[in-house]
């Protein structure tokens, strides 16, 4: 596994299992990553919601969220809750997005989401990106899986605002959920920022980290 160099971040792929996954785990430090990084590519596979309106939701929402970036979306039609039994068009999907992208980092969910299609497309993601560093994301939920964290992307004030800003101006069919609400995003932003020295943050797990202390 490649670690990320500071100097070179000229590419990113960013992965979800469902409309929304991406903007909740890691929309700040897209947001981030964009306003430091005009131009930065960013490709964005989710594997359900094609074809319906919650694909409409996810292509507006990915553009606010990598404003400047030159930025391709693709929304599968699998399944939702179902993706272990379609592990070979997941899996396919990815090794296309491979032949077509050498990224300097993944944004993926982690290997340990209690949610089983998160956690099966993590378990794909070294399958197809073998020599790439892969930022497990975390999604809160009432499944209580929340982890210990080992990296983590601190976000500016206004960063944090804005993300749950856009996560409530374009996911319109998730603002009934009991904990789709700015209290639950900026809580957990803030409960990682203290661990991260800032006030907020967004934290990441990662299991493989090659350092290159060349200099």
């Amino acid at each position: 596994m490649i670690g990320l160099r500071p100097g070179r971040l000229e590419s990113v792929v960013a992965l979800g299992a469902h409309c929304d996954d991406i903007a909740i785990g890691a929309g700040g430090t897209l947001l981030t990553l964009c306003a430091s990084r005009p131009g930065l590519r960013v490709d964005a596979l989710v594997l359900s919601g094609g074809g319906t309106p919650r694909e409409d939701e996810e292509r507006a929402a990915l553009a606010a969220f990598c404003p400047g970036a030159q930025l391709d979306v693709t929304v599968l039609k699998l399944p939702d809750g179902r993706f272990p039994a379609h592990w070979e068009e997941a899996k396919n999907a990815l090794e296309e997005l491979r032949r077509r992208t050498d990224p300097d980092v993944i944004l993926a969910p982690r290997t340990d989401d209690a949610h089983q299609d998160h956690r099966g497309l993590a378990k794909l993601v070294p399958t197809a990106f073998r020599d790439h560093l892969a930022l497990g994301y975390e999604i809160v939920k009432w499944d209580g899986d929340l982890g210990a964290p080992s990296v983590y992307q601190p976000l500016d004030d206004d960063v944090a605002e804005e993300k749950v800003r856009l996560l409530q101006t374009h996911y319109a069919s998730q603002r009934h959920r009991g904990w789709y609400d700015r209290e639950a995003f900026l809580g957990l932003a803030r409960i990682r920022g203290i661990e991260a020295a800032a006030k907020y943050a967004e934290a990441f797990f990662v299991k493989k980290l090659t350092l290159d202390l060349k200099g």
